[in-house]
Protein backbone atom coordinates (compact mmCIF):
# COMPACT_ATOMS: atom_id res chain seq x y z
CA UNK A 1 0.00 0.00 0.00
CA UNK A 2 1.40 3.52 -1.13
CA UNK A 3 1.51 5.75 2.54
CA UNK A 4 1.78 9.56 1.11
CA UNK A 5 4.09 11.99 2.84
CA UNK A 6 1.40 13.17 5.08
CA UNK A 7 0.42 9.47 6.33
CA UNK A 8 4.50 9.06 6.81
CA UNK A 9 4.74 12.12 8.63
CA UNK A 10 1.79 11.70 10.98
CA UNK A 11 2.18 8.24 11.52
CA UNK A 12 5.84 8.32 12.06
CA UNK A 13 5.09 11.26 14.73
CA UNK A 14 2.61 8.72 16.35
CA UNK A 15 5.35 6.74 17.60
CA UNK A 16 6.12 3.77 14.95
CA UNK A 17 9.53 2.95 14.47
CA UNK A 18 11.10 2.52 10.86
CA UNK A 19 10.42 -0.87 10.70
CA UNK A 20 6.99 -0.72 11.82
CA UNK A 21 6.10 1.89 9.06
CA UNK A 22 7.44 -0.66 6.51
CA UNK A 23 5.50 -3.14 8.00
CA UNK A 24 2.43 -0.84 7.75
CA UNK A 25 3.20 -0.76 3.69
CA UNK A 26 1.59 -4.17 3.51
CA UNK A 27 -1.42 -6.42 4.51
CA UNK A 28 -0.45 -7.28 8.22
CA UNK A 29 -2.13 -10.05 9.53
CA UNK A 30 -4.50 -9.76 12.55
CA UNK A 31 -7.17 -11.35 14.62
CA UNK A 32 -10.77 -9.39 15.05
CA UNK A 33 -9.48 -8.37 18.15
CA UNK A 34 -9.85 -4.59 19.40
CA UNK A 35 -9.70 -2.42 22.37
CA UNK A 36 -11.73 0.55 23.68
CA UNK A 37 -10.07 3.73 24.34
CA UNK A 38 -11.43 3.68 27.82
CA UNK A 39 -8.57 1.77 28.84
CA UNK A 40 -5.95 3.97 27.67
CA UNK A 41 -7.73 7.66 28.92
CA UNK A 42 -4.20 9.62 28.93
CA UNK A 43 -3.74 8.43 25.50
CA UNK A 44 -3.44 10.87 22.28
CA UNK A 45 -4.69 9.76 19.25
CA UNK A 46 -1.24 9.40 17.42
CA UNK A 47 -0.71 6.59 20.47
CA UNK A 48 -3.80 5.08 20.33
CA UNK A 49 -3.26 4.57 16.65
CA UNK A 50 0.62 3.66 16.96
CA UNK A 51 -0.40 1.10 20.09
CA UNK A 52 -2.91 -0.65 17.96
CA UNK A 53 -0.63 -0.89 15.12
CA UNK A 54 2.21 -2.56 16.70
CA UNK A 55 -0.04 -4.56 19.45
CA UNK A 56 -1.78 -6.03 16.31
CA UNK A 57 -5.31 -4.79 16.88
CA UNK A 58 -7.17 -4.68 13.70
CA UNK A 59 -9.44 -1.97 15.41
CA UNK A 60 -9.63 1.05 18.21
CA UNK A 61 -13.54 1.68 19.81
CA UNK A 62 -13.43 5.11 20.82
CA UNK A 63 -15.04 5.89 24.22
CA UNK A 64 -12.85 9.26 24.64
CA UNK A 65 -9.45 10.35 23.65
CA UNK A 66 -6.69 12.32 25.93
CA UNK A 67 -9.69 12.73 28.36
CA UNK A 68 -12.61 14.13 25.87
CA UNK A 69 -15.53 11.97 26.16
CA UNK A 70 -17.27 14.02 23.46
CA UNK A 71 -15.65 12.26 20.50
CA UNK A 72 -17.40 15.38 18.08
CA UNK A 73 -15.06 17.85 19.98
CA UNK A 74 -11.76 15.59 19.82
CA UNK A 75 -9.83 17.78 17.48
CA UNK A 76 -8.32 14.57 15.27
CA UNK A 77 -12.67 13.85 14.37
CA UNK A 78 -13.49 17.13 13.34
CA UNK A 79 -12.70 19.92 10.92
CA UNK A 80 -10.17 19.71 8.99
CA UNK A 81 -8.03 16.76 10.78
CA UNK A 82 -10.83 14.55 9.81
CA UNK A 83 -9.78 13.90 6.30
CA UNK A 84 -6.24 13.09 7.35
CA UNK A 85 -7.42 10.66 10.64
CA UNK A 86 -9.10 8.67 8.10
CA UNK A 87 -6.04 8.26 6.35
CA UNK A 88 -3.81 7.22 8.67
CA UNK A 89 -6.08 4.35 9.48
CA UNK A 90 -6.30 3.37 6.05
CA UNK A 91 -2.92 3.04 5.75
CA UNK A 92 -2.55 1.16 9.01
CA UNK A 93 -4.94 -1.01 8.39
CA UNK A 94 -6.69 -0.41 11.15
CA UNK A 95 -11.05 -0.03 11.75
CA UNK A 96 -12.83 2.37 13.98
CA UNK A 97 -15.68 -0.54 14.66
CA UNK A 98 -17.93 1.87 16.82
CA UNK A 99 -17.96 4.98 18.49
CA UNK A 100 -19.25 4.90 22.23
CA UNK A 101 -21.93 7.74 23.25
CA UNK A 102 -22.93 8.38 26.93
CA UNK A 103 -26.54 9.18 25.65
CA UNK A 104 -29.28 6.95 27.63
CA UNK A 105 -32.87 6.69 26.44
CA UNK A 106 -34.49 5.88 29.70
CA UNK A 107 -33.93 9.62 30.73
CA UNK A 108 -37.03 11.85 30.63
CA UNK A 109 -38.25 15.27 31.21
CA UNK A 110 -35.49 18.08 30.47
CA UNK A 111 -32.36 16.01 30.38
CA UNK A 112 -33.67 13.59 27.97
CA UNK A 113 -33.63 16.12 24.44
CA UNK A 114 -30.22 16.81 25.56
CA UNK A 115 -29.81 12.76 25.73
CA UNK A 116 -31.21 12.42 22.09
CA UNK A 117 -29.10 15.19 20.76
CA UNK A 118 -25.69 13.73 21.73
CA UNK A 119 -26.89 10.01 20.04
CA UNK A 120 -27.76 12.14 17.03
CA UNK A 121 -24.47 14.16 17.16
CA UNK A 122 -22.53 10.74 17.47
CA UNK A 123 -24.19 9.43 14.80
CA UNK A 124 -23.23 12.21 12.18
CA UNK A 125 -19.63 11.84 13.28
CA UNK A 126 -20.12 8.20 12.52
CA UNK A 127 -21.38 8.79 8.89
CA UNK A 128 -18.45 11.14 8.54
CA UNK A 129 -15.82 8.96 9.75
CA UNK A 130 -18.02 5.93 7.71
CA UNK A 131 -18.01 4.04 11.18
CA UNK A 132 -20.80 1.66 11.20
CA UNK A 133 -22.36 1.35 14.68
CA UNK A 134 -22.56 4.44 17.67
CA UNK A 135 -23.26 2.79 21.32
CA UNK A 136 -26.12 4.03 22.95
CA UNK A 137 -27.19 3.03 26.62
CA UNK A 138 -31.12 2.04 27.72
CA UNK A 139 -29.26 1.91 30.97
CA UNK A 140 -31.55 2.30 33.41
CA UNK A 141 -34.81 1.20 34.82
CA UNK A 142 -35.58 3.83 37.93
CA UNK A 143 -36.67 2.29 40.85
CA UNK A 144 -40.42 3.02 42.24
CA UNK A 145 -41.19 3.89 38.38
CA UNK A 146 -43.59 1.14 36.08
CA UNK A 147 -41.33 -0.78 34.02
CA UNK A 148 -43.78 -0.12 30.99
CA UNK A 149 -43.52 2.81 31.25
CA UNK A 150 -39.81 2.73 31.03
CA UNK A 151 -39.43 0.49 28.64
CA UNK A 152 -42.24 2.41 26.31
CA UNK A 153 -39.24 5.32 26.74
CA UNK A 154 -36.37 3.20 26.47
CA UNK A 155 -37.92 1.60 23.14
CA UNK A 156 -38.78 5.34 22.00
CA UNK A 157 -36.18 6.67 22.08
CA UNK A 158 -33.79 4.01 20.41
CA UNK A 159 -36.50 4.11 17.47
CA UNK A 160 -36.01 7.95 17.05
CA UNK A 161 -32.12 7.30 17.17
CA UNK A 162 -32.24 4.45 14.48
CA UNK A 163 -34.71 6.69 12.29
CA UNK A 164 -31.39 9.04 12.40
CA UNK A 165 -29.06 6.72 11.54
CA UNK A 166 -30.38 4.68 8.82
CA UNK A 167 -30.49 7.08 6.39
CA UNK A 168 -26.98 7.58 7.42
CA UNK A 169 -25.93 4.31 6.79
CA UNK A 170 -25.07 3.94 10.69
CA UNK A 171 -26.58 1.19 12.95
CA UNK A 172 -27.28 2.22 16.37
CA UNK A 173 -26.42 -0.56 19.13
CA UNK A 174 -27.73 -1.28 22.52
CA UNK A 175 -25.32 -2.21 25.16
CA UNK A 176 -26.50 -5.09 27.76
CA UNK A 177 -25.33 -2.96 30.65
CA UNK A 178 -26.74 -1.45 33.62
CA UNK A 179 -30.82 -2.43 34.32
CA UNK A 180 -30.61 -4.06 30.93
CA UNK A 181 -28.50 -7.36 31.52
CA UNK A 182 -30.72 -9.63 31.29
CA UNK A 183 -31.50 -11.26 27.16
CA UNK A 184 -34.82 -11.12 28.12
CA UNK A 185 -35.72 -7.23 28.32
CA UNK A 186 -32.89 -6.66 25.90
CA UNK A 187 -34.76 -8.75 23.39
CA UNK A 188 -38.15 -6.39 24.28
CA UNK A 189 -36.61 -3.67 23.13
CA UNK A 190 -35.56 -4.89 19.67
CA UNK A 191 -39.13 -6.21 19.02
CA UNK A 192 -40.44 -2.82 20.19
CA UNK A 193 -37.57 -0.31 18.37
CA UNK A 194 -38.33 -2.85 15.16
CA UNK A 195 -35.96 -1.82 12.81
CA UNK A 196 -33.17 -2.49 11.13
CA UNK A 197 -30.91 -0.06 12.18
CA UNK A 198 -31.20 -1.21 15.60
CA UNK A 199 -29.15 -3.84 17.04
CA UNK A 200 -27.20 -5.44 20.07
CA UNK A 201 -23.66 -5.10 21.60
CA UNK A 202 -23.32 -7.85 23.82
CA UNK A 203 -21.36 -7.04 26.85
CA UNK A 204 -20.47 -10.88 27.72
CA UNK A 205 -18.93 -9.89 31.20
CA UNK A 206 -22.46 -8.08 32.46
CA UNK A 207 -24.40 -10.68 31.27
CA UNK A 208 -22.88 -13.64 33.32
CA UNK A 209 -21.95 -11.46 36.22
CA UNK A 210 -25.02 -9.11 36.70
CA UNK A 211 -27.65 -10.84 34.82
CA UNK A 212 -26.57 -14.57 35.69
CA UNK A 213 -26.64 -15.84 32.15
CA UNK A 214 -24.25 -18.85 30.83
CA UNK A 215 -23.12 -17.06 27.64
CA UNK A 216 -24.76 -19.87 25.62
CA UNK A 217 -27.85 -19.15 26.89
CA UNK A 218 -27.43 -15.25 26.37
CA UNK A 219 -26.02 -15.90 22.68
CA UNK A 220 -29.26 -18.35 22.10
CA UNK A 221 -31.57 -15.21 23.03
CA UNK A 222 -29.61 -12.27 21.38
CA UNK A 223 -27.24 -12.96 18.92
CA UNK A 224 -28.71 -13.16 15.84
CA UNK A 225 -28.81 -9.30 16.52
CA UNK A 226 -25.25 -9.14 18.19
CA UNK A 227 -22.83 -6.86 15.80
CA UNK A 228 -20.12 -6.08 18.62
CA UNK A 229 -19.09 -7.33 21.83
CA UNK A 230 -17.05 -6.50 25.07
CA UNK A 231 -15.26 -8.40 26.70
CA UNK A 232 -13.68 -8.21 30.31
CA UNK A 233 -12.55 -10.69 33.30
CA UNK A 234 -13.14 -9.74 37.00
CA UNK A 235 -13.47 -11.39 40.77
CA UNK A 236 -15.40 -10.76 43.38
CA UNK A 237 -14.18 -7.54 45.85
CA UNK A 238 -17.42 -7.22 48.11
CA UNK A 239 -20.50 -9.13 48.83
CA UNK A 240 -22.90 -7.16 45.77
CA UNK A 241 -22.69 -7.92 42.04
CA UNK A 242 -21.39 -4.20 41.36
CA UNK A 243 -18.39 -5.27 43.73
CA UNK A 244 -16.09 -6.66 40.97
CA UNK A 245 -12.21 -6.03 40.70
CA UNK A 246 -11.24 -6.04 36.62
CA UNK A 247 -8.23 -8.66 36.53
CA UNK A 248 -6.30 -9.56 33.45
CA UNK A 249 -8.23 -11.28 31.14
CA UNK A 250 -7.87 -14.91 31.69
CA UNK A 251 -6.73 -14.59 35.56
CA UNK A 252 -10.56 -13.90 36.81
CA UNK A 253 -14.10 -15.91 37.46
CA UNK A 254 -15.63 -14.82 33.71
CA UNK A 255 -15.74 -17.72 31.25
CA UNK A 256 -14.26 -15.52 28.58
CA UNK A 257 -12.70 -18.59 26.41
CA UNK A 258 -16.28 -20.19 26.71
CA UNK A 259 -17.37 -16.68 25.45
CA UNK A 260 -15.09 -16.85 22.51
CA UNK A 261 -15.81 -20.05 21.59
CA UNK A 262 -19.89 -19.21 21.42
CA UNK A 263 -19.31 -16.09 19.49
CA UNK A 264 -17.28 -18.37 17.07
CA UNK A 265 -19.47 -21.05 17.07
CA UNK A 266 -22.66 -19.16 16.41
CA UNK A 267 -20.79 -17.28 13.45
CA UNK A 268 -20.02 -13.88 15.06
CA UNK A 269 -18.43 -11.59 12.57
CA UNK A 270 -17.62 -8.72 14.55
CA UNK A 271 -14.61 -7.40 16.87
CA UNK A 272 -13.71 -9.50 20.31
CA UNK A 273 -13.31 -6.26 22.17
CA UNK A 274 -11.68 -5.60 24.77
CA UNK A 275 -13.14 -2.90 27.52
CA UNK A 276 -10.66 -2.09 30.49
CA UNK A 277 -12.72 0.39 32.12
CA UNK A 278 -9.43 1.96 33.14
CA UNK A 279 -11.14 5.78 32.78
CA UNK A 280 -13.63 5.25 36.02
CA UNK A 281 -11.51 2.39 38.08
CA UNK A 282 -8.02 4.19 37.74
CA UNK A 283 -6.35 1.96 40.25
CA UNK A 284 -6.26 -1.45 37.61
CA UNK A 285 -3.59 -2.00 35.40
CA UNK A 286 -2.18 0.54 33.05
CA UNK A 287 -2.66 -0.04 28.88
CA UNK A 288 0.74 -0.99 28.21
CA UNK A 289 0.08 -3.73 30.70
CA UNK A 290 -3.64 -4.96 29.78
CA UNK A 291 -3.41 -4.47 26.33
CA UNK A 292 -0.35 -6.69 25.12
CA UNK A 293 -1.70 -9.37 27.24
CA UNK A 294 -5.58 -9.17 26.23
CA UNK A 295 -3.71 -9.63 22.62
CA UNK A 296 -1.94 -12.89 23.46
CA UNK A 297 -4.37 -14.19 25.87
CA UNK A 298 -7.07 -13.63 22.83
CA UNK A 299 -5.12 -14.77 19.98
CA UNK A 300 -4.82 -18.21 21.86
CA UNK A 301 -8.44 -18.80 22.44
CA UNK A 302 -9.53 -17.32 19.38
CA UNK A 303 -7.40 -19.91 17.81
CA UNK A 304 -9.00 -22.86 19.65
CA UNK A 305 -12.08 -21.62 18.42
CA UNK A 306 -11.09 -21.76 14.69
CA UNK A 307 -11.02 -18.17 13.99
CA UNK A 308 -7.97 -17.16 11.88
CA UNK A 309 -6.22 -13.50 11.04
CA UNK A 310 -6.62 -12.21 8.09
CA UNK A 311 -4.67 -9.23 6.54
CA UNK A 312 -5.46 -5.77 7.36
CA UNK A 313 -3.72 -2.79 5.89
Amino acid sequence: MHIDRRTFVTTLAAGLTAPALLTARQPKERYPIAFSTLGCPAWSWKTILAQAHQLGYAAVELRGVAGEMDLPKVPELSGTQLAATKRDLAALGIVISDLGASAAMHEKGSARQAQLDEGRRFIDLAHALGVRYVRIFGDKIPPGEPREDVMQRVADGFREMAAHAQPAGVTVIMETHGDFTHSKDVAEIKSRVASDAFLILWDAHHTFVAGHEPPADTWAALGQWVRHTHLKDSVPNGPGVEDRRYVLTGTGEVPIKEQVRVLAAGGYEGYYSFEWEKKWHPEIEEPEIAFPHYARTMAGYLKEAGVTPTAHG
